[in-house]
């Protein structure tokens, strides 16, 4: 979670929320939580969870996801299946992100950080993105074949 460097009152989005493990320890920094999951009974849960607190639950696909208007962050371990749209998405043109952690398999870490990004040409004048801490492979179920990172996301300073 240091990775994240989130500050008390920043705008942060968990994309693949789950179980809420990563939006408590968003709450525990202060931050205001979108909590973004498909599953409706996970939706739920969340929804039931965090009531009373800074979190808003929406459902949606990652792949469909509108992002917020004002300047936001993300840290999240979404589906590995909705990493390319998502990425597309939070790197698009007029995107308010300013950094992002993300769990991603090994190779996507490899595939964004390289010369030959999708669309490095667009986003790369906009943000850098670098591989981060490696993800030990018995915290995921099934563990990825050749294990996952954090992507790290930050716009450029102008």
């Amino acid at each position: 979670m240091a990775d994240a460097r989130v500050q008390p009152g920043d705008l942060v989005l968990d994309v693949g929320a789950g179980d809420g493990v990563l939006v408590d320890a968003l709450l525990a920094a202060g931050a205001k939580v979108i909590a973004v999951e498909l599953h409706p009974e996970r939706v739920r849960h969340l929804r039931e969870r965090y009531a009373h607190r800074r979190v808003t639950v929406v459902k949606a696909d990652a792949r469909d996801l509108r992002t917020p208007r004002q300047p936001y962050r993300v840290v999240a371990n979404p589906p590995f299946a909705v990493l390319k749209p998502l990425l597309a998405r939070l790197l698009a043109p007029g995107s308010r992100l300013t950094e992002a952690v993300i769990v991603v398999p090994r190779h996507v870490a490899r595939q964004w950080t390289g010369p030959d990004a999708p669309a490095r040409a667009r986003w790369s004048k906009e943000f850098t993105l670098a591989r981060g801490r490696s993800i030990p492979a018995h915290a995921f179920r099934p563990a990825p074949p050749q294990g996952a990172v954090t992507l790290v996301i930050r716009r450029r300073l102008r």
